[in-house]
């Protein structure tokens, strides 16, 4: 682990906060940027994050800020906790305040509606060169809450130079708080499956709704992970990533627990028929799969490349098709080769019997 004397956190929704006291296990004096300053004064004063982590203690060396300017001061270390759907946004008003020099950790999960950049697109577009060679991502399977808890959690941080990756490595783990990085070159498979994985959750949560099994589950995630995997490789990830924590690791965790706020999401419309707006009207938290589906959608058409499972994601989203319909749908395309080789035994003749 190397030392780090101020960090800051830009974004205090849960996962911002979980890794804020991550830092904090570390003695590190960390500064939490919000927009509000109503919700900086009453975290500090009550030192706790009621409206996104409610019933953890926050450590005294973690401050909450509304003020840029004073957040980043003196910072050795960024992290970027603000949601996909308004990274952009951020970095127009502040490409000239966030310090130079240090690592940009994103930590968000998605693709922007309308760009179809991904967090490490959009920061690379909008930040001055000089910021790019200190930008890197962090994924894997990382709930707020079990963070917080200091429950041991494993993820993987991806860069272009190793020497940065080895660096944030260094800088984010820590015994303390149970956390641990590990490193990767594949950025682009990363940022893919953390923001497929959210829209697959919704599928996921969306079949326990409609009172389906553990079988259907596991099929779900099989034949999603196949969907995410062609994505990534058609945008050009190494694939080096998607057999592990932020691959197959976030995609297990994410499709399997109430924790995931996707997964709640799809299951509140298909055991409920609760809409969406309804749903986001009773939370403060952002279920990033629900954007993502629209922009997944797109770009799997843009690309050409078949996603059936996001694509009737999306069809109960934004065109009111019923969960149950779209797994039945799911259930009725042609038969095939699991992995796409043809002359597979379903394309040929039907045997005699």
């Amino acid at each position: 682990e190397v030392e780090v004397l101020r960090a800051c956190v830009v974004g205090g929704g849960a996962f911002g906060t979980a890794l804020g006291m991550v830092l904090a296990s570390k003695k590190v004096k960390v500064s939490v940027w919000v927009r509000c300053q109503e919700q900086a004064s009453e975290v500090n004063s009550t030192r706790e994050n009621k409206k996104y982590l409610p019933g953890v203690k926050l450590p005294d060396n973690m401050e909450w800020s509304s003020d840029i300017s004073k957040a980043v001061e003196g910072a050795e270390l960024v992290l970027l906790a603000i949601p996909t759907q308004f990274l952009r946004n951020f970095l127009e008003k502040n490409r000239s305040t966030l310090p130079v020099g240090v690592p940009i950790v994103l930590c968000a999960k998605g693709i922007e509606i309308g760009s179809l950049q991904t967090p490490f697109e959009i920061t690379r577009d909008e930040l001055p060169g000089k910021y790019s060679k200190f930008m890197c991502v962090i994924a894997g399977p990382s709930f707020a809450k079990e963070i917080a808890e200091f429950q041991p959690t494993m993820v993987t941080c991806a860069a272009e130079d190793p020497h940065l990756s080895n660096l944030v490595q260094r800088q984010l783990s820590s015994k303390k708080a149970s956390f641990r990085v590990y490193t990767s070159s594949d950025i682009i498979g990363c940022e893919i499956a953390g923001a497929v994985k959210n829209v697959l959750a919704i599928a996921s949560g969306a079949s326990a709704g409609c009172g389906f099994g553990n079988n259907t589950r596991a099929g779900l995630i099989c034949r999603g992970l196949t969907e995410l995997t062609r994505l990534a490789h058609k945008l050009g990830a190494t694939g080096d990533s998607l057999p592990g924590l932020a691959g197959v690791g976030d995609l297990l965790l994410t499709c399997t627990s109430p924790l995931s706020r996707n997964y709640t999401v799809g299951y509140r419309i298909a055991a409920n028929g609760e809409t969406w707006a309804e749903i986001k009207a009773s939370t403060s938290s952002v279920a990033e799969g629900v954007d993502t589906a629209r922009s997944i959608h797109e770009l799997s058409l843009k690309l050409q490349v078949d996603m059936p499972i996001c694509q009737q994601v999306y069809a109960v989203l934004y065109e009111n098709k019923a969960f149950a319909q779209a797994l039945h749908d799911l259930q009725d395309r042609p038969l095939t080769n699991e992995f796409g080789v043809r002359g597979a035994v379903s394309d040929a003749p039907s045997p005699p019997y």
